[in-house]
């Protein structure tokens, strides 16, 4: 029955299927093969069962929050505020990147979005500071990544609906692997200035500093709201969704007015388009995690893969490399929803703490979206910059050593995920 599910979503896949018709077209015709006395409206119960969950509610409230900061001036005025303070050091653009990077992760909680906001105006900025071009598309879709990490994290988000582990704890949990992930990539960015000797940028006065301070306090409000009200109890997630959708509009639209009101149908559009197709993912994966329970699927590849009386350094360790493979080929989004319902219950049974082991497979999706041969933020970037594929991928390699010995660190030191909690 594996092969055979298997067998079924490859086929599709090298039809050149979207990645949804697979998803939910195998579980399908497996349930008729194997399972023919079946009612096949039990499946059908599972599609709309799968995207109904309160807090799915805070997916397209993120989705539009982002548009909205994508379409206006949010990025600009991050990036002009970080550059003031340490775009002057040598590596200082590139830091900045990362940073900036990590802060609009705290606002969209997207990685493409990111790459979008972020990346085209910093991408000219590093190349007129005298990056190569192969190295500044490197540092911008592998900084990201960190957007899967810290909150409002879909991914987490997805993980939390799946697995019924809170996601206001995942969020929080998600901090701190986030800002080792930036501080990480900054440090690197220093040395690889000094060593390539990257010229220096201009200084800038501090009056120049104190007029981008003004004019990113309203941005910097975002995270404040998001994780604030989140730990402070004040917030749901999905209300505090709800917040930086006003938050947005109130910014763009009525102090900045960068964004005309006319223009909102059309951003609500493309949110709605983005939404449709991560609920129509969502509602797969849950008929697709119902048949394989049924045929008590994961019970089989536990044991095979885990043992009987796996330790819980095992359990992690093989999480990580199931993930991270994963990722490298599918969107995140569908290796979550498949793969959690897989090895949350041998986890759990080995004593790891579901946030714990949230933090480690979101990780391994931030890792795999920039990861060839296949993961999305190179084909974004390579859309975004009109790069060819090699050229996207040259100068990762640095970065995914990087993130795969924090991969490492987080599986041993449980803490690094749950000292806030």
């Amino acid at each position: 029955m594996i092969a055979t599910l298997l067998t079924i979503m490859v086929v599709l896949l090298l039809l050149n299927f979207p990645m949804m018709i697979p998803l939910m077209a195998a579980p399908l015709i497996v349930m008729f093969i194997y399972f023919p006395n079946l009612d096949p409206m039990i499946l059908m119960q599972q599609f709309s069962t799968g995207i109904e969950p309160y807090v799915l509610l805070a997916v397209p409230l993120f989705i539009f929050a982002a548009d909205i900061m994508t379409t206006g001036k949010t990025s600009n005025r991050l990036l002009d505020f970080i550059g003031s303070f340490i775009g002057h050091i040598r590596g200082g653009y590139a830091v900045t990147t990362a940073a900036a990077c990590t802060l609009f992760g705290a606002i969209s909680g997207s990685t493409q979005a990111t790459v979008v906001a972020i990346g085209k105006p910093m991408r000219q900025r590093l190349l007129k500071i005298g990056y190569k071009d192969h190295t500044a598309i490197a540092l911008i879709i592998n900084s990201s990544d960190v957007a899967l990490l810290v909150p409002p994290s879909i991914g987490m988000i997805i993980y939390g609906l799946v697995s019924g582990t809170s996601v206001g704890d995942l969020f929080i949990a998600g901090i701190i692997p986030g800002i080792i992930v930036f501080v990480c990539f900054a440090i690197y960015s220093v040395i690889h200035a000094k060593v390539t000797k990257i010229p220096l940028a201009e200084k800038a006065s501090w009056s120049e500093r104190l007029k981008m301070t003004r004019r990113a306090l309203f941005p910097l409000g975002f995270p404040v709201i998001i994780i604030g009200g989140i730990y402070s109890g004040i917030f749901s997630p999905t209300e505090a969704a709800g917040m930086s959708v006003l938050y947005a509009f109130l910014l763009e639209v009525v102090l900045f007015r960068s964004i005309h009101l006319k223009e909102l149908p059309r951003i609500a559009r493309s949110t709605g388009l983005v939404t449709s197709a991560v609920f129509v993912l969502v509602a797969g994966g849950q008929a697709f995690t119902w048949v394989i329970s049924f045929a008590r699927i994961p019970q089989m590849i536990s044991e095979a893969v885990l043992g009987t009386d796996p330790s819980g350094i095992y359990v992690l360790f093989m999480v990580t490399i199931f993930f991270f493979i994963g990722c490298m080929f599918v969107d995140p989004i569908v290796v979550i929803l498949v793969l959690t319902p897989i090895f949350y219950p041998p986890a759990v049974a080995a004593g790891i703490d579901p946030v714990h082991l949230g933090v480690v497979i979101t990780f391994q999706a931030a890792l795999g979206s920039a990861t060839p041969p296949f993961g999305v933020d190179i084909f974004t970037a390579s859309a975004v910059f009109n790069k060819p594929y090699l050229q996207v991928i040259k100068g990762t390699p640095p970065y995914i050593i990087m993130l795969v010995l924090i991969s490492i660190l987080l599986i041993y030191f449980e803490q690094l995920s749950l000292a806030f909690l």
